[in-house]
């Protein structure tokens, strides 16, 4: 190689390494930005509850949920209702409290309920 294409090389070699140190400085300074500004929002947020601060359980224990099963109302009359003239909560609570379940063999809420297959 002579000595011309020698320092056109070193100096693309410099100039690839002065690029990559500048992004590296740059990609350095806009990530402790980042964390500045992080630490400014932080310091304008509400102070963080001390423990006994935080909420307690009831003394009656945790709340659980209720699943009951309830009869449906009875619709009086052919005229639509509306939102409005829906009872709150459905109707009354039902005496059967066991879960419906499908019956062996149909398809639940898919297709015709026949036993399937090819």
């Amino acid at each position: 190689m002579n000595p011309i294409a020698q320092e056109v090389a070193a100096a693309g070699s410099a100039a690839g390494f002065v690029v990559i140190l500048v992004g590296g400085v740059v990609v350095t300074a806009v990530l402790i930005w980042a964390v500045l500004l992080g630490i400014k929002v932080r310091k304008r947020e509400p102070r963080r509850p001390r423990p006994d601060e935080q909420p307690r359980l009831p003394a009656s224990g945790a709340v659980r949920e209720t699943r009951e099963q309830r009869e449906p109302h009875e619709v009086a009359g052919e005229e639509r209702l509306t939102p409005h003239d829906l009872r709150p909560s459905g109707g009354m609570r039902s005496g059967d409290q066991r879960r419906p379940r499908w019956n062996r063999g149909s398809s639940g809420s898919f297709g015709s309920g026949g036993p399937g297959g090819a």
